[in-house]
């Protein structure tokens, strides 16, 4: 434990706080290169501590490790709903993101830090580098917060 009377976890509303504040200073986009790249480093030592970089699991078995970490017997980053591939694509479904809580539906909200943490696990497990990109949203219209990751 972190923090002996409070404990690891904070306020969503206090996190997105902080977003917030960090795209009202450094603008949207460089406060997404910023949260993607927290994101990411999370990710990679998430996987690192899961032991995801085993080449033997398959996409439901990273899900499933992944969404227990991630989830609401987790840090409840978001719940994983699935990974899969295909062809040369890997699709995350992902619902109640942090990144999405709280917005108004149709808000161009897009996720950044959630998109790292997952892409950053993505890697790890992969070992290759990918380009990610957050490509339906709950937020607009879309049934989950998909994120799509391609090799470089």
């Amino acid at each position: 434990m972190l923090r002996p009377t409070l404990g690891d976890f904070s306020s969503i509303v206090c996190f997105k706080s902080a977003v917030v504040g960090i795209e009202d200073a450094l603008g949207e986009k460089a406060a997404a290169i910023a949260l993607i790249s927290a994101g990411r480093n999370r990710g990679r030592h998430l996987a690192q501590e899961l032991g995801l970089a085993e080449p033997s699991l398959s996409f439901e078995d990273i899900a499933y490790k992944l969404g227990f970490a991630l989830g609401k017997d987790g840090t409840r980053l978001c719940i994983i709903h699935s990974i899969v591939s295909e062809g040369d694509v890997i699709k995350v479904y992902t619902s109640e993101t942090f990144c999405s809580a709280g917005e108004p539906q149709g808000s161009e909200r897009k996720c950044t830090y959630t998109l790292g943490a997952v892409w950053g696990v993505l890697e790890q497990v992969t070992g290759k580098r990918l380009q990610g990109k957050h490509t339906e949203s709950v937020l607009r219209g879309g049934d989950y917060d998909v994120f799509e990751f391609t090799k470089l």
